[in-house]
Formats: C-alpha cells, structure tokens, sequence
C-alpha cells in the first residue's frame, strides 16, 4: 500500500506527458456528522434537520458526541506525554503499525475522557447519567481500568432513538452507555494520535466544516474546475462492512486489545423497546467511535483511491473536498467527470456502498460555466449545497468570477420552525428570560452561517424570529396587547444584529497553508 500523505489542500506540481511542468495542482480533502465531532455536528450535506451527527446550528440528540481536543483533567493533568510518541512516530513513519496502544489507556486518560462528556447526555440501556456516575468516580475508572486490561470489559448494546429528517423521514441514532462512552473517547484519543496527519476535516481535532468550505472555494476559484460531482453515499453510516472497517483499522493498528475493544462495539447489537438486535454491518450514528471509524473507512476507499485516480487517470486538473461522509469532487473536463463518476460507483460497490442517485449531481459549475451556458442558449449555472450552503456562480465588484454562498434554504426554514415551536411552548414565561434565550439563538446561528456575502440571510433569519416572537407576544393575553415602540425595544435590545464572524476563504486557507 502507498504512503498516506498529508490530506489537507497541498499543491504540488503536476507534469503533462512530455514531462513539462504544470501548474500546481490542489490536493483537497475535506473529509467533520453527522458541527463538531462524532456523528453530531456533522453538518449534513443536503440541508436535512439537524440530527446529532450533524454540524451546528440544527438541532441534536443530547449525546456525547464531541471529539474536540480533550481538555486537561480536573486535576490539570494533560493526556499521557506517551501519547506524544506516538504521534511523532505516526507522522514520521507513515506505514508504521503499532502493536502496544492499550497501556496508553490509563485512568488518568478515563478521566478526562469522563469529563469531557456532555453533562446533560441522554442515557444508555442502562440509564446511568453522568451525575451519577461521579459518585465514587475514582473507583469507578479504576475498576473500569482493571476490566479492560484484563479483558473483562463487555460493550453494551446501543438504545435506538429516532429522530426527524427535513425530508419527513427519521434519522436512527444509537446512544451507548456511560461507560462505553468513556471507553470509546479513551480509545479515540489515543487513535487521533496516530491518524492526525491522515485524513478529513470532519470530526477531527482542530479541524471543522469551515476549514472544508475554504478549501473548496479556494479549490474551485484558483484551479480550472468546470465541472462539479455533488456526491452523496446512501446511508453510508448504516451500511460501513464490519470486516472492511477492521481490515481498514488493521492497516496503522496491530494492537490485538484496541482492535478487540472496537470489534466489541461493532458486535454489541441495539436496543429497541427493550428488544436487542445484532448489528452485521454498520456502526451507531452518535457514537463516541463512530465519526473516526467512518473517516478511516473512507480514507481508505476513498481518500488514497482518488489521489491514484487522479494521478494514473486524469488529464485534466481535479479536486476533491470530503467532510465525514459529504464530498465534492471538480472537474476540468466533463468527460473525466463522467468517467470518474462510474468508477466511483463500481468502486464504492465494492465496500457495499451506493451513492444516492436522488442527491447525487453533476453539475457545470465554475468560471466558465456562465459564459459557456450562455453560449448554448441556457439558463444559469446551476448550484450545489455543502455542509449547510448553498453555492453559486457569481461576478464580484471588479467583474470577476466569484463563488456565492448563502444559507441552504431547507436549513434556515427547519430553524426557524423550531425556534417558532419553542417560542410557542414558552410564551408565558418572562419577556427578558425568554429574550436572552433568543440572543444565544442568534449568537449561535452567526458562529456558523455569517461568511462574506451571506448577510441578507442573517438578516432575513432576524426578522423571522422577530415576527414570530411578536406574534406570540401578542397572544399572551387579550387585554395585554404590546404597542409596536415596546417590541421595537425589545427587538433591538435581544435580537443581536448580524455581524461577519468568519473571513474570506482564501485568507483564512492561506494562513493556515501558506504558499
């Protein structure tokens, strides 16, 4: 197997067959579910509700989904320094396989994987919660301790939850115990270490949805894209083999011990309504594990296939950005697209993956595209949707080519009717309580969606909230009926205008890889 490289955008040069050099050509990718990490935040890729392995602002089940950078114990201590070892050594030897990780997992490790749990998660089939389990907590993990070294450690099944899609549909999500989670974030931690380097903005440690989107953007405006393959894997979570997935793992990790902890969650079966059911092929969306067994799996069917796709059969230049489970692949030329695009088909089959043939599009997008539409009598270009924005084709203040993105249209209207549901629900409770609680609403739409040029959103988002916040006002009572000076004051102490909270693409992409 060929030596990973590092799957951040790299441009490198590229020969033509007389062996002259080229110009650089972008090495992109992207690819964290289901805002942040684990099967949670994912920001999904066609604007259906948020589910808990989606990215921000949509909502999420209660579950301990979060695979940021684990934050220091409560003692101050930082994760073991051995760790550190491994990913020198990780990065230094790329086909490296490491055969002692387990010893990594000490207590010390439990409990900062058990503090960095979301509180107020949903429980397991056991209904243990977090406040619960801090009662004798050292004795807890070290107990907890003992049983994995000695083996004696069993995985519980997952409770099945569902929950509602955009499209009517439910989402399945699988909620592991306590202890699970905490074994699952140890063991996550210490894998990080060693895929740090590998592969895919999504679910990573310092890495997130923005960085993906600046890599496409500066993908599409800086090398000669025409072409775009909008991709979507079917229920590609559902539908991951157990023994590709151990096979994909076994390619870094020869640890008999991890690789029989991550085989006891595979194995460990749902339960629904009391019922178990044995898992043969999948892994639980929002599991602790979940997010980085789904990168290493796409890292491996996807991520090295592409880069030898395009180095052995492209003419033409290529990017690909892939966030999680979400990717989109430019062209140069259509021709290539559409050869790439049945390759992928019969490549993915091979893994038992399909692509979805409702979500999935090629599209003429690009500097081009317009003039070349226009030519042959058509409309507009056509545009795409990736990771909660809709992208198009448009002309910036000097006349050039630009890309425009704005809040997906399905995203912004399943907030704003939870935001109308919840204001319903809370419509006799005190004006400067429920105001604060519509100000963090707000304040947490922008941290995502406010990106140059997406400004009339944001505002159009605003006033929605407005309109609906005074409706409900003025339902509170008959006799009690708010004048138009009152909601004005109110509208503009708690509803924060927008205000840019990310830069341009290419100068966050540029500062972080500097040409």
């Amino acid at each position: 197997m060929h030596e990973n490289r590092e799957t951040s955008l790299v441009f490198r040069e590229k020969r033509d067959r007389s062996g002259k050099a080229q110009s650089p050509t972008p090495d992109v990718y992207a690819g964290e579910e289901s805002d942040r990490a684990v099967v949670p935040v994912k920001l999904p890729n066609k604007e259906a509700q948020a589910s808990a392995e989606v990215v921000e602002g949509r909502a999420r089940t209660k579950e301990n989904t979060s695979q940021s950078h684990m934050p220091p114990a409560q003692d101050g201590h930082g994760v073991s320094q051995g760790l550190a070892g491994v990913r020198k050594a990780a990065k230094e030897r790329k086909q490296e396989r490491f055969t002692t990780l387990l010893h990594h997992l000490t207590t010390g490790l439990l409990r900062q994987s058990y503090y960095a749990l979301k509180r107020n998660a949903a429980p397991g089939v056991d209904g243990v919660r977090w406040r619960e389990y801090e009662e004798g907590l050292e004795g807890r993990l070290i107990d907890l301790k003992d049983r994995i070294h000695r083996g004696a450690y069993r995985a519980q099944p997952s409770r099945r939850v569902y929950i509602s899609k955009g499209d009517g549909r439910e989402r399945p999500l699988g909620i592991a115990t306590l202890e699970d989670k905490i074994v699952q974030q140890a063991v996550v931690t210490i894998l990080n270490e060693i895929y740090e380097e590998d592969f895919s903005y999504g679910f990573r440690p310092g890495r997130g949805p923005h960085q993906a989107l600046d890599a496409l953007n500066v993908g599409i405006q800086r090398k000669r894209v025409n072409w775009i393959l909008d991709a979507d894997i079917r229920g590609f979570f559902d539908h991951m083999s157990h023994e590709w997935t151990m096979e994909f793992v076994q390619q870094r990790v020869a640890d008999r011990r991890i690789l029989r902890l991550i085989q006891k969650w595979l194995k460990a079966g749902v339960s629904e309504d009391g019922e178990w059911s044995e898992t043969k092929v999948g892994t639980p969306q929002g599991a602790v594990v979940s997010p980085l067994l789904a990168n290493v799996y796409l890292h491996y069917v996807f991520d090295r296939w592409m880069e030898d796709w395009r180095e052995k059969v492209a003419d033409g230049e290529v990017i690909a950005v892939r966030y999680a489970d979400d990717l989109v692949v430019g062209f140069e030329h259509r021709a290539e697209a559409e050869r790439f695009l049945k390759e992928f088909q019969e490549r993915l089959a091979q893994f038992g993956l399909e692509l979805n043939a409702e979500k999935t599009r090629l599209i003429e997008f690009g500097r081009l595209a317009r003039s070349n539409r226009q030519t042959r009598g058509e409309g507009e270009p056509e545009s795409f949707t990736f990771l909660g924005f809709t992208h198009y084709c448009g002309i910036n203040s000097a006349g050039y080519f630009t890309i425009r993105r704005q809040t997906a249209r399905k995203r912004l209207e399943a907030k704003l009717q939870q935001v109308k549901q919840t204001l319903r629900a809370r419509m006799h409770e005190p004006v400067p309580k429920v105001g604060e609680w519509l100000r963090r609403v707000l304040n947490g739409f922008y941290q995502y969606h406010a990106v140059p040029g997406n400004g009339d959103s944001l505002k159009m988002f605003r006033r929605r909230i407005g309109c609906y916040w005074r409706h409900v006002l003025r339902r509170r009572s008959q006799r009690g009926r708010i004048t138009a000076e009152r909601f004005t004051r109110l509208f503009n102490r708690w509803l924060i205008p927008p205000r840019l909270v990310h830069p341009y693409p290419d100068v966050r992409f540029d500062a972080i890889h500097p040409r």
